[in-house]
């Protein structure tokens, strides 16, 4: 059910799978994954060295297949933010929001006048270089309904606020950091540890409750499916390294006992 509109997505109840980006950031990259069926892409900037040379390129790349793209900034600065955003992406994954401060200040450099400070320049890619001459605020309100806001819960103060920030107007999904989640916890790895169980349910049942997504990452298709399960709505099946390298290793898995 692959879709243009990220935004578009958010709060349904369809199920909406994609994948990150840690590696692989070349030309075809948008069609071969649309055409796998992906609903959505990340690239990862925070446990990468991509730089915004890099996303600039992947975000047009993504516009070529009509294939939504966040991009993952390494920071909840405001110049990642906007930065990221004024490249063209749909939607910034901000990591480590562990408070409605915190959220509310990734709104206010993401989000254009009313609704944040975000500093204008128009006319630029996230325009598609397009020769306007409307007035600014139905410009302002175009690009504020099209930018995704996905918030990364990474620690128990996270979790513990993920209601009120769901709450927030202009935050649209809520994405468990699983791994950072655990080593916050003390319990590295321990995703059956009550502590996490917990802290996972308050999440996505916040994400729920005002009509907000909840995404997760998942080692392969089978763990992405019980995540589904759990009420994840946006599951990303790995990333492109770990993809091509399961998919690898299975075929030469078969090649050896068949020969």
């Amino acid at each position: 059910m692959a879709n243009g509109n990220l935004r578009g997505l958010v709060g349904t109840s369809s199920t909406k799978i994609g994948t990150f980006l840690f590696e692989f950031a070349t030309p075809g990259i948008g069609q071969i994954l649309k055409a796998a069926g992906a609903d959505y892409a990340v690239l990862d900037m925070e446990h990468t060295g991509f730089g915004f040379e890099t996303v600039r390129q992947v975000v047009h790349y993504m516009q070529a297949a009509n294939l939504p793209l966040v991009v993952r900034v390494p920071s909840q600065s405001r110049h990642h933010i906007s930065r990221a955003l004024d490249t063209g992406a749909d939607g910034v994954m901000v990591p480590i929001v562990s408070s409605v401060e915190q959220a509310k200040a990734v709104l206010e450099a993401a989000k254009y006048w009313p609704h944040g400070t975000r500093g204008v320049a128009l006319g630029l890619a996230h325009e598609r270089f397009a020769m306007r001459r409307e007035p600014l605020l139905p410009r302002f309100a175009e690009q504020n309904a099209r930018t995704a806001i996905i918030l990364q819960v990474e620690d128990p103060r996270g979790a513990a606020a993920a209601d009120e920030i769901a709450a927030l107007p202009g935050v649209d999904m809520l994405w468990l950091g699983h791994n950072d989640l655990s080593v916050a916890m003390g319990e590295p790895g321990a995703f059956d540890h009550p502590d996490f169980l917990t802290a996972e349910q308050a999440t996505i049942a916040a994400a729920k409750k005002h009509g907000k997504s909840a995404g997760r990452l998942a080692v392969d298709a089978h763990q992405a499916a019980s995540f589904v399960k759990l009420g994840y709505d946006f599951v990303s099946i790995a990333g492109d390294v770990w993809l091509l390298q399961q998919a690898f290793a299975a075929g030469v898995q078969r090649i050896r006992q068949q020969t």
